[in-house]
């Protein structure tokens, strides 16, 4: 089996990177993690990554003059590891839409909320705010927008009472490291189609995992 080559983006210490990397020492999974790539090169989940003998690397964006020149130097190194699939996992910079539209369709993000709902920062205060009582996590495909694309796979937790931003974190991270291995999986095993602003195929509970009560 072919596996596709690819790259893990972070800024931090990449929880969900480690997910991932496990997930894909599977010997049918069919993504082969070839890179993780930040744009701190400080960030904790660089030693982590190269501890599981995965190969590492930094472009600083603090260097550059803007996001197209953080950019151009970001997609030379992807060529050089010759990558063709990425995951962005608490990669902290907007992406411009050239960037987007040259890895459409390639390019997968994971969000800590119920996509649509909670776009952008501290989610787990807002839907606390709000008084939901599901909260959760998507992997999306990336489109221009932030925090829009096409979905892949959601994971839902019940909101206690006495929850407070961090209790509520803390159980929707778990419920991450569960479905972005399966996003990947389905996405890198060629299970998907994007029709429109949806995405067809990998029916039943890989796709979609709900699990209130968490």
């Amino acid at each position: 089996m072919s596996k596709r080559r690819t790259a893990i983006l972070i800024s931090g210490r990449g929880s969900n990177m480690v997910s991932l990397i496990a997930a894909a020492k599977e010997p049918d999974f069919p993504a082969q993690i070839a890179l993780v790539l930040s744009n701190r090169p400080d960030a904790p989940g660089l030693a982590t990554a190269k501890a599981e003998g995965v190969p590492t690397a930094a472009v600083d964006h603090k260097i550059y003059a803007g996001r197209e020149a953080f950019e151009g130097s970001l997609q030379k190194m992807l060529e050089a590891h010759r990558i063709d699939f990425i995951c962005l996992a608490g990669f902290m910079r907007m992406l411009t839409p050239s960037f987007v539209e040259r890895w459409q369709g390639r390019l997968i993000n994971i969000h800590p909320a119920l996509l649509p709902a909670y776009k952008g920062l501290h989610t787990h205060e807002r839907a606390l705010a709000d008084g939901v009582k599901l909260h959760g996590c998507t992997v999306h495909y990336v489109v221009a927008e932030m925090d829009a694309g096409p979905i892949i796979a959601q994971a839902a937790v019940t909101v206690h009472d006495h929850d407070t931003p961090a209790t509520l974190g803390a159980r929707v991270l778990a419920q991450e490291h569960v479905i972005y291995p399966l996003a990947l999986r389905l996405a890198a095993g060629g299970r998907l189609k994007i029709d429109g602003n949806r995405v067809l195929g990998g029916d039943g509970p890989e796709q979609t995992l709900v699990a209130p009560g968490v």
